[in-house]
């Protein structure tokens, strides 16, 4: 059925209309779906974005990767009832901020290389306007989001984010901070991200947490999986008043391998947020051969199945989530990386909407 024939029935019908065990149809919405802005109670912002990857690119095209493969998907979730009728719908992506992505990458793609090369005294390029204009891009893109994401979330929309590189989520966690008196984030990565302002670049991926500590409504950051960082971040954690909580990969595997069931860790993660948490979730938080497309691959990871059920048990325990992001997914050689983000973005939607009583999950509390 044509999404612009779909788009003018009522939600009721069209959920009536549509054949959930069929094929699904890539002329249609994210994951096939027929919802459009009004009807859908799950909003995905796609931000195209990876100006400041010091390592391999390919995240900006992570969103379009992510609906392509989205078709493939069976809606049926054993765990949530009528979990597709929820309604998800995606924004077109912005031609927009993908060209400027591709512009300004260009020119950081420059200082960075500068920068590897022992920042020769000889090259004339005036690096520090250029650095310049690339955070005033950034925080022009951290604005536009805010603004965005807010006017969805006062028409009681939940809102996802898909990037894109990890800086690009920061407007939407201010804007979390106009809605909620505090909240926390449950951070899944292989990286901190906790440098200030990384290589330059105060809008870089590799401080978007650091950055995060400035929103005054953020009381909490907890993060899961990490296994390469600087020892500043490592400083800044210990010396952050309980603001940040780090869960070491190795330290979580030790744990598994000396007899500690995932389930009482994640209790432990859990109870270290508060009642309402945003999850930022970058994919490379999970084992390579999960997300091989990625920019910044690191060996040891969690499994598709220990992510979910961190998702789960935080929902268990009667916290809200009250937004997510979805990042560094990139299209790699293959459709498989997508095809991973595809599914864990259907998830991150479900489970929101679970812990916001929008969706039922009868078997969560068995």
């Amino acid at each position: 059925m044509a999404a612009k024939t779909v788009s003018k029935m009522s939600k009721k019908d069209k959920i009536a209309n549509f054949d959930f065990n069929g094929v699904g149809d890539s002329n249609a919405g994210l994951f096939g779906l027929p919802f459009d802005e009004n009807d859908a109670e799950v909003v995905i912002i796609p931000v195209p974005w990876e100006v400041t990857v010091s390592y391999s690119a390919g995240t900006a095209d992570g969103p379009q990767a992510v609906k392509d493969a989205s078709p493939q998907l069976d809606l049926f979730d054993p765990e949530i009832k009528d979990a597709w009728q929820l309604g998800i719908w995606m924004e077109d992506i912005s031609e927009d901020w993908k060209n400027d992505s591709t512009m300004y990458r260009e020119q950081a793609e420059k200082y960075i290389n500068w920068l590897e090369a022992g920042s020769p005294k000889d090259d004339n390029t005036d690096y520090k306007k250029m650095v310049g204009v690339i955070n005033e891009k950034g925080k022009a893109l951290a604005d536009w989001l805010k603004a965005h994401s807010l006017a969805y979330l006062k028409k009681g929309k939940m809102v996802g984010l898909l990037g894109g590189d990890h800086s690009t989520p920061l407007g939407f966690m201010q804007a979390l901070g106009e809605v909620h008196e505090e909240y926390g984030i449950l951070h899944i990565d292989a990286h901190c991200d906790l440098r200030d302002a990384y290589e330059g670049f105060e809008y870089s991926h590799a401080s978007i947490m650091f950055n995060a500590l400035k929103i005054p409504q953020m009381k909490k950051i907890v993060q899961v999986g990490i296994r390469d960082l600087a020892q500043s971040e490592a400083e800044l954690a210990e010396q952050s008043n309980g603001r940040v909580a780090i869960f070491y990969d190795f330290f979580l595997k030790e744990g598994m391998n000396d007899g500690k069931s995932w389930k009482k860790q994640c209790k432990k993660i859990v109870a270290q947020l508060p009642q309402k948490v945003y999850i930022s979730f970058d994919i490379d938080g999970m084992d390579p051969k999960l997300c091989p497309g990625t920019g910044t691959p690191v060996p040891g990871g969690l499994e598709f199945d220990q992510a979910i059920y961190l998702i789960k048990a935080l929902v268990r325990s009667g916290r809200e989530i009250i937004g997510f992001d979805l990042v560094e997914v990139a299209p790699g050689e293959s459709e498989w990386n997508g095809n991973v983000g595809a599914r864990l973005l259907y998830k991150l939607c479900n489970w929101m909407a679970v812990s916001q009583k929008k969706l039922e999950a009868p078997m969560l509390h068995a």
